[in-house]
């Protein structure tokens, strides 16, 4: 079945958070339901559909920002009680807008996620689980990373009675807790940011979304979970920020709603073989924090309610927006066309009056000593597929320009989806320490940028991203993003012990927090957190060369194993650095394995010959393109050059989004080289030249004989 769907806006309320957005329960069967959503100034907004207007049912006063809000009731009712969080305090709302529960949460951070069963309240800080009932503590949880969501089992076929919580956390971990104790936990191929059970009565199905826009179904069980799919989606998305199951197909089964941070909606059917399989997809231009599936417009129209970050309450319905009139409608439709004009206007002159009183009062704050600042929300992540860092820029108005600025070298990539037009400025580190300085100009009502970059390892500092907007008068916010001297490691579960390693030592007088401060300087995805216990141990691997690296440490003691030596001379030179600047006085000693480097080599070998090839191809196009207009055919071509130039766009197009691969590689073989001898306590740096002679004219062979008889 083909879905057509059709955009409606509904109302606009000030910036959400993600999960900020519930459909109350419908009383009758394809009735139209009700709209709670809240904002960051700390209103609760409750609405409905009447002769499609939006017309409000209550709406609370401002106050805190409100962080997450979730239904309740009592156990076998409708879930029409609504629940919010602002800071560590959680208010329930009825459905008429009258409160009648407050809990201060013994926590000392503000709540990023929550989940209500009855009475039993569920809420999550940074790296803290609290289970309350009747505002009274009942369980305690320290997460060894940050908690993103937290949904609860809701099965009468485990053992133990009540809610069971699940846990999402950023070390790629699903946590399932029994009481104030880990029960098991379940690896998932990414950092899980929602979790949503497939089934809305409970069970044990529950469906994950991560950060770099994965989706998975799990089978949770007494002591264990199996997958029962995953989703890579083939077209890189963005991550998954909401997700509800809905049957819009009509088909009697759950399909899965999907909404994600590139403001792409995603609708998931199933086919007989019980697959996942892509049946609608619609993108908007900002962030989708929440997603429902239900009836608000219009009886037995089923939509897709979404909430984004600059407060549109959005729908996709089924209802066709265009109605065809038979004989003697023409006079009725034009009257509701006419009255939907004149409400249209006169909803016109109100915002017009609201935008030039706000206007005046951003001026007068503008004035006065305090700068009217503006929301941001900002993401930098690592993307495994092409080993670069996506930086993602969203604003609730709209921007003017971006200035990126590094104080080591970085390249920009191309991203497809960036229509800003961009300058690049020439930069001398010695004279103001800047590598890189460009400048993103965005098109009219552009509020939302997305950019990458890729940063070399062993060389760390900080980019700098000051955003602009369009207001008058102009005000700048200054976002800063930490370059971290592993920048292209990413945590894994485990790696394989088979490869030949280096291993590197250090002993000294460190406590366990000294250690892991200088492991968290030095590599992404780990915790701020000190973790519990004696021994710590953590596993990496590179996303660009697909080396690895474990991490083991304790007080006094610290030991990394690595196949690629470059990896465990950026570890010795930055932690010896530290340590130095703490007056720490370290013993480090190094286990090189000579067969490692071999290795390596064999990992760059196929990377380095793809983009010779590639490099070989570009060159030759533009002489074929002149043979081809001066013999007015290709038929004298071999079929080599023939598909050179068949494919010359694509060829053109990858080898510009990939700027100076062939200098990337070179340097990591050259550092490799240099590594390699430095643990031997030779300087072999005269001999760089030959070896680039050598990459030059590229053999592998040629390769693997200079670096053994050098």
């Amino acid at each position: 079945m083909e879905l057509n769907l059709n955009r409606v806006d509904y109302i606009q309320v000030g910036v959400t958070s993600q999960k900020t957005m519930r459909l109350l329960p419908a009383h009758g069967k394809k009735a139209t339901q009700k709209v709670a959503v809240a904002d960051h100034d700390g209103i609760l907004t409750c609405f409905g559909m009447k002769k499609g207007e939006a017309v409000p049912v209550f709406k609370t006063l401002p106050g805190q920002k409100i962080s997450r809000l979730d239904l309740g009731g009592a156990v076998d009712s409708p879930q029409e009680k609504i629940y919010v969080c602002c800071g560590s305090q959680v208010r329930g709302l009825t459905k008429k807008g009258k409160q009648f529960f407050t809990c201060d949460v013994n926590l000392t951070e503000s709540i990023n996620a929550m989940y209500v069963s009855g009475e039993d309240l569920f809420v999550c800080a940074s790296y803290i689980y609290n289970h309350s009932c009747h505002c009274k503590d009942q369980d305690y949880f320290l997460s060894g990373d940050k908690i993103n969501d937290i949904t609860c089992l809701l099965s009468h076929t485990l053992s133990h009675p009540g809610p069971v919580p699940v846990l999402a956390c950023q070390d790629r971990v699903l946590r399932v807790l029994q009481g104030s104790e880990l029960a098991y936990q379940v690896e998932v191929p990414g950092q899980p940011s929602v979790l949503e059970h497939y089934h809305k009565d409970g069970g044990e199905d529950i469906l994950y979304g991560t950060t770099d826009g994965k989706i998975g179904l799990v089978h949770m069980g007494e002591t264990s979970a199996a997958s029962k799919w995953e989703i890579y989606q083939e077209k890189k998305k963005g991550g998954i920020l909401c997700m509800d199951t809905y049957d819009m197909l009509g088909d009697g089964v759950s399909d899965i709603l999907v909404g994600c941070d590139d403001g792409t909606v995603a609708i998931y059917g199933f086919d007989g073989t019980n697959e996942p399989t892509l049946r609608f997809e619609h993108t908007m231009s900002e962030s989708i924090n929440s997603i429902q599936g239900g009836c608000v417009g219009k009886e037995s129209y089923d939509e897709v309610l979404t909430a984004t970050y600059s407060g549109w309450v959005t729908a996709l319905t089924t209802e066709p927006q265009k109605a065809e009139g038979g004989p003697g409608d023409e006079v009725r439709m034009s009257k509701e066309t006419q009255s939907k004009v004149e409400a249209l206007r006169a909803e016109v002159e109100q915002l017009q009056v609201k935008v030039q009183q706000g206007r005046q009062d951003y001026q007068h704050s503008s004035l006065s000593k305090t700068v009217p600042a503006f929301s941001i929300n900002d993401k930098f992540l690592l993307c495994q597929d092409d080993a670069s860092y996506s930086l993602t820029l969203e604003v609730q108005t709209a921007i003017d320009n971006l200035l990126l600025q590094s104080d080591i070298p970085m390249d920009v990539l191309d991203v497809d989806n960036n229509s800003a037009l961009v300058s690049f400025s020439e930069c001398d580190w010695e004279a103001n320490g800047n590598f890189l300085l460009a400048t993103y100009r965005c098109q009219a009502n552009t509020s939302r940028l997305e950019l990458k970059v890729r940063s070399i390892e062993g060389q760390y500092g900080t980019l700098r991203a000051y955003v602009t907007h369009r207001l008058q008068p102009k005000t700048c916010q200054l976002r800063q993003y930490h370059i971290k001297p592993l920048s292209l490691h990413q945590r894994a579960h485990s790696i394989q012990q088979d490869r030949p390693m280096n291993r590197l030592s250090l002993v000294g007088q460190f406590s366990l927090a000294e250690i892991h401060s200088w492991v968290v300087f030095c590599l992404p995805e780990v915790p701020e957190k000190t973790p519990a216990g004696e021994s710590v141990t953590f596993y990496f691997h590179n996303t660009f060369l697909g080396t690895q690296l474990q991490t083991t440490y304790c007080k006094g003691e610290a030991h990394f194993k690595s196949d690629n030596i470059s990896t465990i001379s950026i570890l010795s030179d930055v932690l010896s650095k530290e340590a130095t600047k703490r007056k720490i006085n370290l013993n480090v000693s190094y286990d090189i394995n000579d067969d490692s480097v071999t290795h390596t080599l064999k990992m760059i070998h196929p990377k380095l010959e793809y983009q010779l090839v590639l490099a070989r191809k570009v060159q030759l196009i533009d002489a074929l393109k002149e043979l081809q207009v001066h013999e007015g055919n290709t038929d004298f071509l071999t079929s080599e050059y023939r598909n050179i130039l068949d494919e010359s766009s694509s060829l053109l197009e990858e080898y510009k989004k990939q700027p100076a691969p062939l200098e990337r590689l070179y340097g990591m073989i050259t550092d490799l080289f240099i590594d390699k001898f430095k643990f031997k306590g030779q300087n072999v740096k005269s001999k760089v030249s030959s070896l680039l002679e050598i990459l030059d004219n590229y053999d592998l062979k040629s390769l693997l004989d200079f670096f053994s008889e050098t």
